[in-house]
């Protein structure tokens, strides 16, 4: 369940708020593709290999955390 970080707000405010989303969105997943063509490039060293797509994999969990809180604000609208 997700907090409802837009409860109580004018309506600047919530637009600036989906801003930082989509923002915060667009760097995950950039920064998830950097991880993960950098753990396909690693053949000698699996421990970094592994660490990399594990990093990726957290970016994965936030990206979808952060799509969940901005869908769930523009159904309340």
């Amino acid at each position: 369940m997700t907090a409802n970080i837009f409860k109580g707000k004018n309506e600047d405010e919530k637009n600036n708020l989906e801003e930082i989303l989509e923002h915060s969105i667009e760097v995950e997943e950039d920064l998830m593709r950097s991880y993960l063509i950098t753990a396909e490039r690693i053949h000698d060293d699996d421990e970094l290999k592994e660490r990399l797509e594990n990093f990726a994999e957290g970016n994965a969990k936030r990206t979808k955390q952060l799509i969940d809180e901005l869908n769930e604000n523009k159904e309340k609208k």
